[in-house]
């Protein structure tokens, strides 16, 4: 079968391919660098000719609210027309836990605005709702730094490792589309300011962690409700301990 993997050099997108290559599928990895351009749409029509299945991996390179927002509809309106042209059978997006919930978020809102694109468009779809994952982190405590001290918000999230969402979003490549969505999730339930405090102390990182119920995370307050599943997530098998212990040994 012909995959297409728009984004397929990034984290989950490189990984991805890799998976389906190794079950014998015919998987591009499609990127403006590769002349595959969602924004300008050159190289689309080729890339797709053929393809049963398109997976949008492809994220905005600036998160500015307006910015953003052009991204992805831009990006999705090109893909769409595209895949139907090319008679795609089934369209997967990567998208967010709690994108719903977050409408202060312009982050949230474009990709809010990806997926009425997906449901409008006539092409067999699954969206999947992936939350946080731990590669994250660091980001996420630089974001909040002034000197010595990073303020992250205190609300729970359930990160999840980048391996365990290139393992569904394979699974869900060699499935029927669900013409829905399908929640993705780590194993552990956490403060996000806690997690950020086990991450910094693992790395002999100095910083020490200001927990604030009111620390923005993608221009919007949250709560302990924002960016946790529902009652029936897939579950990633990788805690944090494993996938840190797992990511030294890559870095060593």
């Amino acid at each position: 079968m012909k995959i297409v993997v728009i984004g397929g050099t990034g984290l989950i997108g490189s990984k991805t391919v890799e998976r389906l290559r190794k079950k014998g599928h015919d998987v591009l990895a499609a990127s403006p660098n590769g002349g595959v351009n969602t924004i300008t749409g050159e190289g689309l029509s080729e890339a797709l000719a053929g393809a049963q299945v398109v997976i949008d991996l492809a994220n905005s390179p600036s998160f500015e609210d307006k910015a953003v927002l052009e991204f992805f509809e831009t990006s999705g309106r090109n893909l769409l027309a595209a895949e139907k042209t090319a008679g795609v059978k089934h369209h997967i997006a990567l998208s967010i836990v709690g994108a719903e919930r977050l409408p202060d978020s312009g982050y949230m809102r474009a990709k809010m605005a990806q997926e009425r694109l997906i449901r409008g468009s006539a092409i067999p779809y699954t969206i999947v709702h992936s939350t946080q994952f731990f590669e994250f982190l660091s980001g996420i405590a630089q974001s909040g730094t002034i000197g010595d001290i990073t303020t992250v918000p205190s609300a729970y999230f359930q990160p999840i490792a980048s391996d365990d969402v290139a393992d569904i979003m394979t699974d869900v490549a060699l499935s029927p589309p669900v013409n829905g969505v399908i929640e993705i999730a780590g194993p552990e339930p956490i403060r996000m300011s806690d997690l950020v405090a086990r991450f910094l102390k693992a790395t002999n990182d100095p910083r020490k962690v200001a927990a604030d119920p009111h620390a923005r995370y993608f221009g919007t307050e949250l709560n302990d409700r924002s960016l946790v599943p529902g009652d029936h997530p897939r579950i990633g098998a990788t805690d944090f301990e494993d996938w840190f212990g797992h990511a030294q040994l890559q870095r060593n």
